[in-house]
């Protein structure tokens, strides 16, 4: 069930949104799986929204599904995210509140058309990442009942990969958006804190924490995020994060010292995924040094961030603390062992390794590592459940407390056939470049060909740019507006006021744009370029040409690529070919011609 299935499906008729609603009820009934729920949408509700939906679907037809980009998509929230009207757990019953009003990125969706089945099971207060840690029950593995499904938002991710919804919602604090999706065979998106407003989520600890996005595939997860990745003026902790661009050869990272827990299928699984995709793709790899990274993941839960645990739990813990689960209890009651002063040594000591961590990715775009080292048992975390669920913190924990954006993927099974996933991870804003390279790996280990996700909307100031020449799509210069995190906005024409002319002896080839009111209109694209990018591509712009304004088809004034007229002046050596409406027309014509000038 992916997004896209279900959008082609209405869009020839064969599926309508109550006929989806249906497939999905029967689906979770027969999906062994009651504990993936605490909460479900009321039938009859569920139901009416399917009813409405499909009469939009009669009266606009395909349309709808351009308008509302999750039209009739069934989806799912960690029920520690609000819902106004469904009961709000964080999985301890004497916890439950009923919000009025719901959460912000979950309201995006529904704006979106998406179409909310139920809230899920998940380790107590989003501490754990075992999915054993609920009084509503150890949620087990979506294929294999008697292995861990991974936590906290364990429900969210095995109600995907059971097909009874097609994306879900989790939180993220220190794996929890990751560690499940690794272990039941799907794409799990962690992005950069504050793309993904938090007002609506019982907070496990408020400044490490996001809202997550579970998959089936790279497409869907970043689908998800284009609706929900949106600044919101009321959440303290949002912000409009600056993205950032794709590299033109990408320099890939892996830990000097990989550790698997004694596990050689989940090593084997890590190994035979880096070669498949590395060789398919061409991709070569060079360590780092895993020190930094392993000491922040320390500092999580043996340092005073459990402070925060604690101090999100507040009078709870006072008054109902046998009513909550014993594990969890005494993971937050270890902030009783740090002061105040523990608190700022160990900001300090954040500080010096995130200045190491800047170092690693000055050298790399993106580290790859193992999603989790090991898959347990639900009886080896029963029997140890501290120290089996530190085990799967390896690679998750550091992730949050650097500011990192991570994106986890399916690789190739173990040789036992559970799933195992890897998992990349990129600086701040670095959210697209994994979700391109996320794709590429992808197609490499399906054997299909990769479909890669465009830029999010900027959320920051922009300018609109157009472009006439080598930086249009598909020619050789456009990838420093892909460089620049630039997004396509539109393919139009000038104002019929332009002369184009192919420069001479310019490498690689480029046309100039000269303003003319005896000219023609000009094929351009425009594209939006984040303004604090916009500066160095303005300065990479060669002599002839530069940057100015350019009057588009529909009279918008926009910046865009001109050209100094001495360059296309009598005897410069540049051909006016203006008639030929584009730079890519003329390109065609050049390729038309040389066959028939070899012929000859």
């Amino acid at each position: 069930m992916t997004i896209a299935d279900l959008h082609a499906r209405y869009a020839r008729g064969t599926l309508d949104p109550m006929a989806c609603a249906t497939e999905v009820l029967r689906q979770i009934e027969s999906f062994d799986r009651p504990e993936v729920w605490i909460h479900r949408v009321p039938v009859e509700t569920l139901m009416a929204k399917a009813q409405a939906l499909k009469a939009m679907l009669d009266q606009e037809g395909e349309a709808i599904l351009r308008r509302l980009p999750l039209f009739g998509v069934p989806f799912a929230v960690k029920d520690n995210i609000d819902v106004a009207g469904l009961p709000t757990t964080a999985a301890c019953p004497a916890f439950t509140y009923v919000p009025q009003s719901t959460a912000f990125a979950v309201q995006r969706l529904l704006d979106a058309g998406a179409l909310l089945v139920g809230k899920t099971n998940l380790d107590q207060f989003a501490t754990g990442l075992v999915g054993t840690r609920s009084p509503y029950g150890a949620v087990r593995h979506s294929t294999s009942p008697a292995y861990v499904s991974g936590g906290s938002s364990s429900g969210s991710a095995v109600a995907v990969a059971g097909n009874c919804v097609a994306f879900s919602l989790g939180t993220d604090t220190a794996g929890s958006g990751r560690v499940p999706a690794g272990m039941n065979g799907l794409v799990g998106l962690k992005p950069s804190l504050g793309l993904v407003s938090k007002r609506g989520v019982v907070p496990a600890c408020r400044t490490l924490d996001t809202i997550s996005v579970f998959a089936h595939d790279v497409a869907d997860a970043w689908r998800v995020l284009e609706q929900i990745g949106a600044y919101d003026a009321a959440d303290s902790y949002s912000s409009r994060v600056p993205m950032l661009g794709l590299p033109r050869a990408w320099r890939v990272g892996l830990p000097d010292a990989l550790s698997f827990e004694n596990d050689a299928q989940a090593e084997q699984a890590f190994m035979a995924t880096l070669d498949r995709f590395g060789s398919r793709l061409g991709i070569q790899t060079e360590t780092i040094d895993f020190t930094p990274l392993a000491q922040t993941s320390a500092l999580l839960y043996d340092g005073p961030w459990v402070a925060e645990r604690r101090a999100a739990v507040g009078d709870f813990l006072v008054t109902h603390r046998d009513a909550m689960d014993a594990t969890v209890v005494t993971v937050i009651e270890k902030a009783n062992q740090f002061s105040a002063a523990d608190a700022f040594n160990a900001q300090y000591q954040l500080a010096d390794l995130k200045r190491q961590a800047e170092g690693l990715f000055a050298r790399i775009d993106v580290l790859v590592v193992p999603t989790a080292p090991t898959h347990p048992t639900i009886a080896a975390v029963q029997a140890d459940p501290v120290v089996e669920n530190s085990k799967l913190g390896r690679y998750t924990n550091f992730v949050n407390l650097l500011d990192l954006c991570a994106l986890a993927i399916p690789g190739l099974p173990r040789a036992d056939g559970l799933p195992a996933g890897i998992t990349l991870i990129g600086p701040a804003g670095a959210d697209h470049r994994l979700a391109v390279l996320g794709a590429k790996i992808e197609a490499s280990l399906r054997g299909t060909a990769d479909v890669l996700p465009e830029p999010l909307p900027l959320n920051e100031p922009s300018v609109a740019l157009a472009v006439v020449g080598a930086h249009l799509r598909g020619q050789p210069l456009n990838w420093q507006l892909q460089e620049a995190g630039a997004r396509f906005i539109e393919s139009t024409t000038t104002s019929p006021n332009y002369r184009l002319h192919a420069l001479a002896g310019t490498v690689p080839p480029k046309p100039g744009l000269v303003r003319d009111d005896a000219g023609a209109a000009i094929e351009v694209e425009v594209w939006d370029v984040p303004l604090h990018q916009f500066g160095k591509f303005v300065a990479d712009v060669p002599a002839p040409l530069g940057i100015g304004s350019v009057v588009l088809a529909d009279g918008r004034q926009v910046k865009g690529f001109i050209c100094e007229p001495f360059a296309v002046a009598a005897g410069s050596g540049a051909r006016d070919i203006t008639a030929f409406g584009g730079w890519r027309a003329y390109l065609r014509s050049v390729e038309a011609a040389e066959p028939a000038v070899a012929a000859s």
